[in-house]
């Protein structure tokens, strides 16, 4: 279906809403290409940074595509979002999403391995932990369309990492420096923006958008710019022309590619847990120090008083993590602290 291009420059799509956020930002300009990077530019029909048929979208085109896309599809949704330019990184870390891997959802288990425990399969989870710790299991890597295997260990844990399927870098300087702290860190651990993938093939992503990478696994490619466009729309983050452009690309081969909905949750915690002896005996069954946390903090039998020990410590070897206390790993002893708990006394 193609629009009237003058409802269009409106923002007025038949037979569509119009949301507050509206689908603003949308420019009409007859005859031009899409602008990236500051010089004119046709954008090419395919996989981002290169390749794919020659065929070109104009802004018109675009306009056209997502106007005429099924009701409740991520290519619909696209009009949904602000655009604007991208914003400076100043002020960016990572501590600015908050504590890493919080248990948001409370259900006693850290983001981490909620997002393994729901994207692996044949999982092995640590005796003893309520069926939270995942130890090892295979990952179906939708990044690069592999099968791996997963082994939790000091040395093999980043084999398999947690992806932010909008990186936080991206989104910080797309929207997210004007979040409170709360959102941030919602951000930063809802299940909606997380995927378990290929290491190797995450590291090479960095804070990549959908105009500078795309996963090698190309029959992945639509349902990895949905998952985009839904996060961003559930955020109101923006996205940059180019990036726009990119994803209505990839997503004009999929137009009923559906948007995917907030609040989709992880998998539920496992009853049964495994014995130690099925553990692989590569498996560091200590855990936290794998996943680069190797701060214990320990709560006393006698005072219950919450301590925290760093590698090196007197008696660091010998404290021993029993997570259904309530006893927990972190990333640095200043999280600890944080935290409320003390350093142990040398």
């Amino acid at each position: 279906m193609r629009i009237d291009t003058a409802r269009a420059a409106a923002g007025r799509y038949p037979g569509r809403r119009r949301p507050g956020s509206g689908r603003r930002g949308i420019l009409l300009v007859v005859g031009l290409v899409v602008v990236i990077g500051g010089v004119g530019a046709a954008v090419e029909a395919g996989p981002a940074p290169s390749g794919g048929h020659p065929d070109q979208l104009t802004e018109v085109q675009i306009i056209d595509l997502i106007g005429g896309a099924p009701d409740g599809s991520a290519l619909a949704a696209v009009g949904d979002l602000a655009i604007k330019g991208r914003a400076p990184k100043t002020g960016y870390n990572r501590a600015r999403f908050g504590q890493r891997w919080k248990d948001v959802d409370r259900n006693g288990c850290d983001t981490r391995n909620d997002i393994l425990r729901r994207d692996l399969t044949a999982i092995v989870v640590k005796a003893g932990t309520q069926g939270c710790k995942v130890l090892g299991g295979s990952l179906a890597d939708p990044y690069t369309g592999t099968l791996m295997t997963f082994v939790q260990g000091t040395d093999t844990s980043d084999q398999v990492q947690i992806d932010h399927v909008v990186a936080l870098s991206d989104a910080w300087q797309k929207g997210a420096q004007g979040w409170d702290a709360s959102t941030r860190s919602a951000f930063a651990n809802d299940p909606l923006n997380l995927l378990a993938v290929d290491g190797a093939t995450n590291t090479a992503k960095g804070d990549g958008d959908a105009a500078t990478w795309l996963p090698p696994n190309r029959t992945y490619r639509c349902a990895y710019v949905a998952r985009q466009v839904a996060v961003k729309v559930e955020y109101q983050a923006w996205v940059t022309p180019a990036e726009r452009a990119a994803i209505v690309v990839v997503l004009a081969d999929c137009p009923t590619e559906p948007l995917l909905v907030a609040g989709a949750g992880v998998a539920p915690v496992v009853t049964t847990t495994a014995a130690a002896e099925t553990v692989p005996s590569s498996v560091d069954i200590t855990g936290g120090a794998a996943d680069g946390c190797d701060v214990k903090g320990n709560i006393s039998t006698n005072s219950g008083e919450k301590i925290y020990h760093v590698p090196g410590g007197e008696n660091y070897e010998a404290t021993v993590i029993t997570e259904s206390r309530g006893e927990r790993w972190f990333c640095s002893a200043a999280e600890a602290e944080a935290a409320g708990w003390r350093a142990a006394q040398r």
